[in-house]
């Protein structure tokens, strides 16, 4: 087994955790220490998707599955709806045949709780130190030794660095160098509100995912049923590169003027105060520089459109601590992490990107979309089980 007596993570979020659970169950892991920026671990956002891939993980990595199901919700289909219309276009069964097939319930739940979650774990283990309000400014490999500089002054020295810091990652330019951030020119708004406010427009048990041209919503229950979590996402008009004055909350309601009333609905109580412009960066072979390396969104940022960034997270989180338990030497392990690791996430961010441009077609380009899709069979996961069904 490769040991790496002082670990050092920077970033606090779920990547970042995760990372830090699976090294301390590995044993491959003496003293772990997470860098967090903010004032505290916590999450921005609203609800997530946990596909059986990243449920696998989150058990391999000590998170009981019993605690994950107490604040999740399951729900009974993934609805592609068109948002012109409001009519069915296809399904997927992520009932009972997907139970059968995978081994876990497709779960979605609120960011928060399973940030809570990571956390509960990582204050049980002895030998998991979280530091807050530690923002990194750099970092450095000298052969097996890392050192991580901190916006205090304080230098943070390591066998092994890990960078979990997300799309703006620090340690990303420092490890790869520098390397584009490929702006969609989409934005999403998300929001959570008590399940009752939407009764009318809500799925149900479903997931819905409304496809447009050029925009969709997606709308599923989080927090065992209690709240309903919708994400508005569209193309801006006003996109340029040259500035950041695109997106804007003035823009929604011309993007949905023409869908259906139900959509309308929805987006009519959208939470309207923060967007996030959907971004990604080209992927890379390798995410290793000496004792540095990068894991989850640092590594291979993706597109939203297969709610997969969290689970891809999480999945390189047990890759990381199961390398380490099965390699001789703690370089030989992050060459088998990434090794293992950067053609998959490779494959779902080229695929995350092209789900997008299948969501938002438009004219006959969607005609012939709907047409296909509902030929196919609700328990068909021909096409996803290259996805969740890996472990």
């Amino acid at each position: 087994m490769a040991f790496a007596e002082r670990v050092v993570i920077v970033g606090g979020g779920i990547g970042g955790l995760a990372t830090a659970l699976s090294l301390s169950r590995s044993g491959g892991a003496g003293h772990i220490q997470v860098l967090e920026r903010a004032p505290q671990f916590a999450e921005i956002g609203a609800g997530l998707q946990l596909a059986p891939n990243a449920l696998h993980a989150l058990t391999q990595i000590g998170v009981p599955e019993e605690a994950i199901s107490a604040c999740g919700f399951h729900p009974s289909r993934l609805a592609l709806m068109d948002a012109l219309t409001g009519q069915l276009i296809t399904a997927l069964d992520v009932g009972e045949p997907f139970l059968r097939r995978y081994g876990r319930r497709y779960t979605v739940m609120h960011r928060g709780d399973l940030l809570q979650l990571l956390l509960d774990e990582a204050t049980s283990r002895s030998n998991i130190e979280l530091c807050a309000a530690t923002t990194v400014v750099g970092a450095a490999s000298n052969g097996r030794a890392a050192t991580v500089d901190t916006a205090d002054g304080a230098s943070h020295h390591a066998d092994l660095v890990v960078g979990a810091d997300g799309l703006h990652s620090v340690l990303r330019d420092i490890i790869v160098g520098e390397s584009e951030l490929c702006l969609s020119g989409y934005v999403s708004y998300r929001g959570v509100l008590p399940f009752d406010r939407l009764a009318d427009v809500a799925g149900g048990e479903d997931m819905l995912i409304w496809c447009g041209p050029g925009m969709h919503l997606v709308q599923y229950p989080i927090r065992r049923g209690e709240l309903y979590n919708q994400v508005v996402c569209f193309r801006s008009d006003r996109y340029s590169p040259e500035h950041d004055d695109w997106g804007t909350a003035g823009e929604i309601d011309s993007h949905y003027e023409d869908a259906c009333p139900a959509v309308r609905a929805g987006v009519e109580l959208i939470d309207r105060e923060r967007n996030w412009k959907m971004a990604d960066r080209a992927p890379v072979d390798s995410w290793i520089s000496g004792r540095l390396v990068l894991l989850g969104d640092a590594a291979h940022p993706m597109l939203q459109y297969v709610a997969q960034g969290a689970c891809q997270a999480l999945e390189d989180a047990a890759c990381l601590g199961q390398s380490l338990a099965q390699s001789a030497t703690v370089d030989d392990a992050l060459s088998t992490y990434v090794r293992i690791r950067a053609p998959r996430t490779a494959r779902v961010q080229r695929s995350a990107r092209m789900f997008g441009q299948f969501l938002h077609l438009d004219g006959m380009g969607a005609v012939v979309r709907n047409f296909l899709l509902r030929r196919r069979a609700t328990d068909d996961y021909s096409e996803s089980e290259w996805l969740h069904g890996y472990r």
